[in-house]
């Protein structure tokens, strides 16, 4: 009996303009937060799915904003604005790495 080997066709490749990538997230969740997504989703006219990934981009784009913005005191703001308004002049380390970086790029 001849053996036959198994050959996998080719998978066509599409254009990225037909149909986005998407990526699959699993979660397990209780039954008592199951029924307030699909009530909250229903309230709003979405399928459960449509909900959740409209709350997770919002949930994720505004912990990145929150993350981007730079939190200081007021005496750190005050301190930063002095150092900008009237920066130290240079040391000696200073001098010599720019001198070495000068001298580095230098083509």
């Amino acid at each position: 009996m001849a053996e036959r080997a198994a050959v996998a066709a080719p998978r066509s490749i599409k254009p990225s303009s037909m149909k986005p990538q998407s990526a699959r997230l699993e979660a397990r969740i209780s039954r008592d937060l199951h029924g307030i997504v699909k009530r909250a989703a229903e309230i709003q006219g979405r399928t459960m799915t449509d909900f959740v990934i409209h709350a997770l981009q919002s949930a994720a784009s505004k912990a990145i904003e929150q993350a981007d913005h730079v939190r200081m005191t007021m005496a750190d703001q005050e301190a930063f604005a002095q150092a900008l308004i009237a920066p130290a002049k240079p040391n000696a380390a200073l001098k010599r790495a720019f001198s070495k970086a000068n001298k580095l790029l230098a083509v």
